[in-house]
């Protein structure tokens, strides 16, 4: 027996995450940077419920290297909280995406 819902009721029950475009700027900087060094090649944008997925290739035939997740808070007053994931790993957690993407700055290493 099929079961009757409003659609009303149905859009507001599902939180929809998006990528503002303040923030695919900050995604495509640093993305831009590491294909410009030739480390990654393709990148795909996903939309689930509840959730926004930034996922990074090193070739369009492999599974990502990473994924950056804009995840909705669960209540009205949580904030939305950014994951950086790798291979089921998470790798870095925060409420703010530049301390998120701070996770691919290149750390300084002394050549002797």
């Amino acid at each position: 027996m099929s079961k009757v819902v409003q659609l009303e009721n149905f859009r507001r029950s599902r939180k929809h995450v998006s990528f503002h475009k303040s923030e695919l700027r900050e995604l495509m900087n640093v993305y831009s940077r590491r294909v410009a060094s030739g480390e990654w090649r393709d990148y795909a944008i996903d939309h689930m419920v509840g959730m926004a997925i930034f996922s990074i290739f090193r070739s369009s035939f492999e599974m990502p290297l990473y994924r950056i997740a804009k995840v909705a808070g669960r209540s009205v007053n949580e904030q939305t909280e950014w994951m950086v994931v790798s291979q089921g790993e998470r790798l870095k957690r925060s409420t703010s995406l530049p301390e998120v993407l701070s996770y691919f700055e290149k750390k300084l290493e002394v050549v002797g």
